[in-house]
């Protein structure tokens, strides 16, 4: 089966949460089966959880569910993965672009509660009190700071209302953040999107369905780490020409460190610019850019508006001196690059535009 099928057919498993999606595809370093994370059991409630050191306790699954914007897709992408589409009360989330060609009709299908952004991009503390949700999900932990607007997380206990922190990002937007939640934010992995879909399975009363997903992914991602082993790294760079805004020198924001990294290497390949902070990639010049040792070339798009193709071009143009320009060799991701139940079509693309295996 090629890379590219791979990633099709992880598309239609996680939406169809079969466990006939999986083929038991085991470990090429261990030869075994990877094994699924969290427990298939079912939730006993009440439930307390620890979330970026605040316990929260759940008497029933949540059934009002709010989903704060924070510019992330994973929340909402992982709800529609575990099927628990029919507890959101209001969705903040969509970029209007996805690798898999059914989430965005999905997204676009879920009620959004008449919610408007303020301008810090965050739903005001008014409207999320006014609406009555039962939970309050953001993707960071600024997603509850009063001085964007927002709702905090006392206010919400206060109004009983609990409040969850995606927890890789506990640290994010939490100047007071635990040692452990921001080791937790700087080493992050793929192994992230997991401990989300793990979590929300837990909560909501479905870790069976948490657990079926991950292990298929993971199957998944067995067969790419499969295809390309033995294989000579090749250098990626990773840029997102829409969010311009990002980077100081007005160039595509460039993206690597933590995460980024990890779907880089799982697909036999290197960021060239892996381990590079957020501040680090903001002042990336023009002559960083031309001087990379750039083999493929991956394109982020992140509005539905853009175009790979042209992107890819423009930048060649700009970059002959790259061994990317002179073979055409570029691929492009949308949400499955970002944390989220998508990550194996990032590595099983990146894979097949670095290593041509069919």
């Amino acid at each position: 089966m090629s890379f590219r099928k791979i990633s099709l057919t992880a598309a239609v498993c996680l939406l169809g949460l079969t466990t006939a999606c999986s083929d038991g595809a085991a470990d090429p370093a261990t030869g075994t089966a990877p094994p699924a994370q969290g427990s298939a059991t079912e939730t006993t409630y009440p439930l307390t959880i620890d979330n970026c050191g605040r316990e929260i306790t759940f008497e029933e699954p949540p059934s009002r569910v709010l989903l704060l914007n924070g510019t992330s897709v994973a929340e909402v992408e992982s709800f529609i993965a575990l099927s628990l589409e029919d507890r959101i009360l209001a969705n903040a989330q969509s970029y209007g672009v996805s690798d898999d060609p059914d989430m965005v009709e999905k997204i676009a299908a879920l009620p959004t509660g008449g919610l408007s952004l303020n301008e810090n991009f965050e739903v005001p503390r008014e409207q999320v009190l006014d609406l009555g949700p039962d939970l309050v999900i953001s993707t960071w932990a600024g997603g509850f700071d009063a001085a964007t607007g927002s709702a905090t997380r006392d206010q919400l206990a206060s109004a009983g209302i609990n409040s969850f922190v995606t927890p890789v990002n506990c640290a994010n937007g939490d100047p007071g953040a635990r040692p452990e939640d921001q080791q937790r934010y700087d080493e992050q992995s793929v192994e992230a999107s997991f401990e989300l879909l793990h979590a929300l399975g837990e909560i909501f009363d479905v870790p069976d369905r948490a657990a079926a997903l991950v292990e298929q992914i993971r199957a998944d991602l067995a067969e790419v780490a499969e295809g390309v082993e033995g294989a000579e790294p090749a250098n990626v760079l990773v840029v997102y020409p829409g969010m311009a805004m990002m980077n100081n020198n007005g160039l595509p924001a460039v993206f690597a460190g933590g995460l980024y990294d990890d779907i880089t290497e799982r697909a036999g390949a290197v960021n060239v610019f892996a381990g590079s902070t957020g501040p680090e990639l903001a002042d990336i010049n023009i002559e960083a850019l031309a001087t990379a040792d750039v083999d493929v070339l991956v394109i982020g798009l992140f509005q539905e508006d853009e175009n790979g193709d042209e992107f890819a071009q423009e930048l060649f143009q700009q970059f002959p001196a790259w061994e990317a320009s002179r073979t055409q060799t570029y691929t492009t991701v949308s949400d499955s690059f970002y944390l989220g139940p998508l990550n194996a079509v990032a590595v099983a693309r990146i894979a097949d535009a670095a290593h041509g295996l069919q």
